[in-house]
């Protein structure tokens, strides 16, 4: 029996056969081929932590496999409310094929799988995000025809999703830069899984540019909120050029647009702060021309409100354009 808990139980065989399976699936979909390969199986998903993507995505593929998804939250368990993990596998053993868990704790999903006699799935927790960075290398692979020999960059925290990248990637024959804030840079045993694979596979510094530019990009320009600002308020700012665009809002990351080799992907590093207005992404797309993975572009939206101008003057920029000539979000 097979579980998905963290990338670092797969093989790179087993990590391929299932971006294959994947391909295979999304064509005949596409095609209007039925594959009811899982007709009468019924998959739990419990949700600790609610998802749009997740549930939508797992009940859709679940349905159209042929099985029932089962939403369980965690209203609906005794799960977190005083009844021990390993009961809760055991009963919900009995009656699925199957368990999705997007929760918190890393051992949560680690006990299912442990007391439990079914598959289990980890849909996300604070340590990892496996099903989502297959999906990523899914798309990856279908716009540049390959995984092995190319370089994916990270900038950001070293949270689950750089924990998941960094095994992905390199499982894959992929060669990983990431930029990490000090103080926030992931387990020590992922930096020992990166180097396992020697110089120029995996580097991990502190300075974005650096790690972008090794990671093939031409060029990076930093937004910091008083210059998109500026830009969005339509003052005379020159228009950014290169391929990738980072916005640094209250001195840390909250998000990265990055356009290397033809595919641009929005990831949100904080919840908090200025988001990259969708203007910008636009105007990337129409100057460099990259195409959007469908899978892995983020929906992003303005929330700029204000920028300090000096003192304690503020400028409203709520609902600008953040570059001149572009559509507003």
């Amino acid at each position: 029996m097979k579980h998905l808990l963290k990338l670092e139980d797969w093989s790179t065989d087993e990590i391929i056969n299932t971006l294959n399976l994947a391909d295979q699936l999304k064509y005949e979909q596409k095609h209007g081929i039925e594959h009811k390969i899982l007709a009468g199986k019924t998959l739990g998903m419990i949700f600790e932590k609610s998802s749009t993507r997740t549930r939508v995505s797992f009940e859709v593929g679940m349905t159209q496999l042929g099985g029932y998804p089962l939403f369980l939250s965690s209203n609906d368990l005794q799960i977190g409310r005083g009844e021990p993990v390993q009961d809760t596998a055991r009963v919900l053993s009995r009656f699925l094929d199957g368990i999705m868990i997007r929760t918190f704790k890393q051992e949560e999903v680690e006990a299912l799988a442990e007391y439990g006699s079914i598959p289990i799935i980890n849909g996300l927790t604070d340590y990892c995000h496996p099903c989502q960075v297959l999906a990523d290398l899914m798309t990856i692979r279908e716009f540049k025809g390959k995984l092995e020999g190319l370089k994916m960059c990270f900038i950001g925290d070293g949270n689950n999703m750089m924990n998941s990248l960094i095994v992905g990637a390199l499982s894959t024959g992929m060669s990983f830069s990431a930029a990490c804030p000090k103080g926030y840079m992931p387990p020590e045993h992922i930096i020992e899984f990166g180097k396992k694979y020697g110089n120029g596979k995996f580097e991990i510094v502190e300075d974005p540019m650096e790690a972008a530019k090794n990671a093939g990009a031409r060029d990076m320009i930093v937004l910091n909120e008083a210059l998109a600002a500026a830009i969005g308020a339509g003052l005379p700012v020159s228009d950014p050029v290169g391929n990738m665009v980072v916005d640094i809002g209250g001195g840390t990351t909250d998000s990265a647009v990055v356009v290397l080799g033809g595919i641009a992907c929005h990831k949100s590093v904080r919840t908090g702060g200025t988001y990259i207005d969708k203007a910008i992404v636009e105007y990337i797309a129409r100057r460099s021309k990259p195409s959007i993975g469908e899978r892995t572009a983020e929906q992003i939206k303005l929330t700029l409100g204000s920028a300090l101008m000096g003192g304690d003057e503020h400028m409203e920029v709520r609902g600008r354009s953040m570059i001149p000539g572009c559509p507003k979000a």
